[in-house]
């Protein structure tokens, strides 16, 4: 299956699905290039391909989910269904192939990340704040996150809406009251800009946008008043493990 297969499989569900009555959002490296048409060549000058498709919703539209993916043939992984419970359905297509997750109510993979009703914001994906985050949460950062969060901090600006625009109030405000969040989105946002002097392919007037947004939203984040609890945490730092293991992330 090629790339503009995979993006045309996205569409299709995402529409299936708000038939049968369900607000389903893709997340991870599709989304990314669906929403930055001007710069999704990004990720095919530098190699980056998809591998499979992940979604985000709600746990009460559970059941409109599921038939959506039923009338295009995928066959649900049960094991999953049990072990995961409300959080989490796996779907494969026998024939193509294709790898579908279903995330409910949030992304957690070092950290949790809440949804609560954002998903309505966006349409086909998640909003901008939460694909900066779906990335910038994950402690262990590969190549593949760095290229996304390049691609994407240079086709959108930073505000404090999400309209076609990624929101530093939503990504500040998260780090202000978790101070774990905060570590690793700060660090995850530093390496950005120090990997990214290291692409050949990305040109050196991309660059400077992706580095001058980038600082910017590191200010935001830095400025934002913190929560005593916070606070708290702040005092004991590194000292203490701050996020949780994740085994394996496909995106």
């Amino acid at each position: 299956m090629d790339d503009k297969e995979f993006i045309s499989n996205a569409n299709e569900i995402v529409g299936e699905t708000q038939k049968q009555g369900a607000s389903i959002r893709l997340l991870g490296a599709v989304a990314f290039n669906i929403h930055c048409p001007a710069f999704s060549y990004f990720q095919e000058k530098a190699n980056r391909h998809f591998t499979d498709l992940d979604f985000a919703a709600s746990f009460s539209q559970n059941d409109a989910i599921r038939r959506s993916f039923s009338k295009f043939g995928f066959v649900e992984d049960r094991e999953v269904a049990v072990v995961y419970a409300r959080s989490r359905l796996v779907y494969n297509h026998p024939q193509t192939g294709l790898h579908v997750d279903v995330f409910f109510e949030k992304l957690d993979f070092c950290h949790p990340i809440y949804w609560n009703g954002i998903l309505k914001l966006d349409n086909p994906t998640i909003p901008l704040a939460e694909l900066v985050l779906e990335k910038m949460q994950i402690v262990k950062i590969n190549e593949k996150d760095i290229i996304d969060s390049i691609m994407l901090t240079r086709e959108h600006p930073i505000g404090d809406n999400d309209n076609e625009t990624i929101n530093a109030g939503r990504i500040s405000t998260l780090c202000a009251n978790d101070w774990g969040l905060w570590r690793t989105v700060t660090m995850n946002l530093n390496k950005v800009i120090d990997i990214s002097q290291e692409y050949s392919w990305l040109e050196e007037s991309d660059r400077k946008v992706v580095i001058s947004r980038i600082e910017e939203l590191l200010d935001r984040i830095m400025a934002a008043p913190k929560s005593s609890k916070w606070n708290l945490r702040n005092k004991i730092g590194d000292r203490m493990k701050w996020y949780k293991e994740v085994d394996e992330i496909s995106e």
